[in-house]
């Protein structure tokens, strides 16, 4: 979900004073004339109708985000989009932040006008909120049209977008580009490869190893190879902890990246006027699929804008500008049996065969404890 990009990577300093800043309680009481409260709504419908929601957020007049790149996904074109529709401005904090770092500063500002009031995480992040009680029960309009496996029952989180773990490869800096996690362990890649953040805290990167056990005789149940894949890598030097963005790239200190495959295909795009010729393969030994997933913040300072955010990123508009960026979004075979789907920009998405598996709810918690155990001492040294 990373760099000039990400959302993946840790911020250390910077987000610890963020995070501890104070701010003032924020009036969330957006309520109709007949005393229905955005806070509480469940559906547009719950609230009188999307124009009464329209209205509501409106007088709110403003929506807090966070860890939402421009260059994430088209996610510029999305808030410009928004912002010239409904006429309600966007604060994006922290655009780099992890997914980790989106629920610190739910629950560190709870109460305050400065908190998050969407949440845009990996999967098994949006997982551990919901857990934790920090989300809203939200249906949007379309919630049938999301495939179920994708959707959380009582509707605080639902899938966006996603697509499939990549490798890019700068071919002007690189003889002979990857294609499978097999490729990276030979020593002509010495510390070039990288991931786009931390997989403890970077939905991206979880996924990065999560790929790799899969092409090395893990599954769902058992990622533990692909900690092992990672220590082997380390061990012959050629993995590097430099958390590749694209500036990282640019400068040619990451150029091989582990990353999701529409943030690999928009960088190709990116990079052609700077001379970077990206290259980028979905690896067949470790195919990997995932979606990040969106929530609203059950205490967020702006309710109704919060609702209304979620609403147009489920149009038909606003999955159509996540495809624009190389992201599968999740209602896309439901645009296809509409005749709505973008069918262009369909047609420039990575190759991939095979239908995407994913991993369970409990298969996911599983990962992040192994992971959390023992990530920094595959790394390490």
């Amino acid at each position: 979900m990373t760099v000039s990009l990400p959302r993946t990577a840790a911020l250390g300093v910077l987000a610890a004073l963020a995070l501890s800043a104070c701010g003032a309680a924020p009036d969330n009481s957006t309520t109709t004339a007949d005393g229905k409260n955005a806070a509480t709504a469940t559906s547009a419908a719950d609230f009188g109708g999307l124009d009464a929601l329209v209205k509501a957020a409106k007088k709110e007049g403003k929506l807090n985000a966070i860890a939402l790149p421009r260059d994430w996904a088209n996610y510029g074109a999305l808030i410009d989009g928004f912002e010239k529709k409904y006429g309600i401005k966007i604060a994006v904090e922290n655009p780099d932040g992890s997914s980790q770092d989106e629920i610190n500063a739910v629950t560190s500002r709870k109460g305050q006008d400065r908190a998050p009031d969407v949440l845009d995480l990996g999967s098994s992040f949006a997982l551990s909120a919901a857990q934790q009680g920090l989300l809203a029960p939200y249906k949007v309009a379309s919630f049938a049209d999301i495939p179920e496996g994708q959707k959380d029952a009582q509707a605080r989180w639902y899938n966006d977008y996603g697509g499939y773990i990549s490798i890019g490869c700068d071919a002007k800096r690189v003889k002979t580009c990857p294609t499978t996690f097999a490729d990276l362990l030979k020593p002509q890649y010495k510390g070039q490869v990288a991931l786009n953040g931390n997989p403890t805290k970077s939905g991206s990167a979880f996924g990065g190893v999560y790929a790799a056990a899969l092409a090395n005789g893990g599954s769902f149940d058992d990622i533990q190879p692909g900690l092992d894949f990672f220590a082997k890598l380390k061990k012959n030097g050629n993995y590097t902890p430099v958390e590749s963005t694209p500036a990282t790239v640019e400068k040619g200190e990451t150029p091989i990246s582990i990353d999701w495959d529409y943030l690999n295909a928009g960088y190709a795009d990116e990079f052609k006027t700077k001379g970077v010729d990206w290259k980028v393969a979905v690896p067949t030994d470790g195919q990997f699929s995932q979606f990040y997933s969106q929530a609203v913040n059950k205490d967020a300072p702006h309710p109704a804008a919060a609702r209304l955010w979620q609403e147009y990123l489920y149009s038909a508009e606003g999955q159509n500008l996540w495809l624009k960026g190389y992201a599968r979004p999740v209602l896309m075979t439901a645009l296809e049996k509409a005749g709505t789907l973008d069918k262009t920009a369909a047609a420039k998405l990575p190759e991939v065969s095979g239908t995407p598996a994913f991993p369970t709810e409990d298969q996911q918690s599983k990962a992040k404890t192994v992971l959390g155990q023992g990530w920094a001492k595959a790394v390490s040294g």
